[in-house]
């Protein structure tokens, strides 16, 4: 029995539990890597002593154990480990459901290429919808400790970050970031899919269509499609960073530093140089590697997990 034609007959709604699966296995493993790319991504502190060097991925780690601990990388990790679980969900279901259609005409045979980077394009744009106030909350609660330092009762949770920032900016704020957000992932995950099934197909030839890879192929099929679709979307992903971690202005307070994609490119590019958009590139593409790997490595086995039960 082939697996693919089996596969569609009776998956509907499987993928969306084995997403989730796949979403809480990336969240835990690479959270303490995210929280290093964000603090990476963010300008330095204005010093009287002129420009500060930016610090390495290495040396801010150390810092951040030495003066916050541990438990500093897991901050905010609340909030996309609940989310992220759905908005996973959500991504595979959705793109199952595409890739579907786009090739509606040959079902007994795995989508094309072409299918799969349309279908991964889709998929991303309509989850920015969920993940971008998901990530706003999630990267003020990982700068908070930044401006608080010193101050632990000073501190919000996810939720109160959250209900802070609707008080403050409405329901707008909440979105903040909504249009760079979608520029990032559309295109990202586009690749995303593509890369994942390209590399599998290639690591072993026949999968798409048997279903019998193992393990080290998910795991480096997985960790490659991470790597890809971050190397093609970073710059964009500094520019949402820097816009996100932008607070609606109260009265008597100075407009925003950014005030839109493009100002925020050319000023920290002017500041910076070019090379501050691909700052924590290399801690972002480590973290791609281990987790995209432990999402599709759970995806895959919850799938085939599902099906066999079925």
């Amino acid at each position: 029995m082939e697996f693919w034609p089996e596969f569609l007959a009776s998956s509907w709604g499987k993928e969306f539990v084995a997403g989730g699966i796949g979403g809480m296995a990336g969240v835990i493993s690479g959270y303490p890597l995210d929280t290093l790319r964000i603090r990476l991504q963010q300008p330095p502190a204005p010093s009287t002593a002129g420009p500060r060097r930016p610090p390495s991925a290495l040396g801010l780690l150390r810092r951040i154990l030495a003066s916050e601990g541990p438990a500093a990388l897991y901050r905010g990790m609340a909030a996309p480990l609940a989310s992220v679980t759905f908005q996973n969900a959500m991504v595979f279901q959705v793109y199952a459901v595409l890739s579907r259609a786009f090739d509606s005409k040959n079902m007994n045979e795995p989508p094309s290429y072409g299918s799969v980077a349309l279908s991964g394009f889709g998929t991303g744009a309509l989850q920015s919808l969920i993940l971008s106030p998901v990530e706003l909350v999630k990267i003020r609660l990982q700068l908070q400790m930044i401006s608080n330092m010193g101050h632990q009762h000073g501190r919000l949770g996810p939720i109160s970050m959250a209900k802070e920032i609707k008080k403050k900016e409405g329901i707008r704020g909440l979105y903040r970031g909504l249009s760079i957000t979608v520029l990032r992932d559309a295109p990202a995950h586009g690749v995303y899919f593509w890369t994942y099934e390209y590399a599998r197909e290639q690591l072993h030839p026949g999968c798409r269509k048997t279903g019998q890879e193992n393990l080290g192929t998910m795991l480096i099929a997985g960790g490659l499609a991470g790597v890809a679709s971050w190397i093609c979307c970073y710059p964009l992903d500094v520019v949402k960073s820097r816009l996100q971690a932008q607070s609606k202005p109260q009265a008597g307070q100075p407009p925003p530093k950014y005030l839109g994609i493009v100002d925020c490119i050319r000023k920290s590019v002017e500041e910076e140089g070019v090379a501050v958009l691909f700052r924590g590139l290399g801690t972002a593409v480590t973290r791609a590697f281990v987790v995209n790997g432990a999402i599709f490595s759970a995806y895959e086995l919850a799938i085939r997990s599902l099906f066999n039960n079925n």
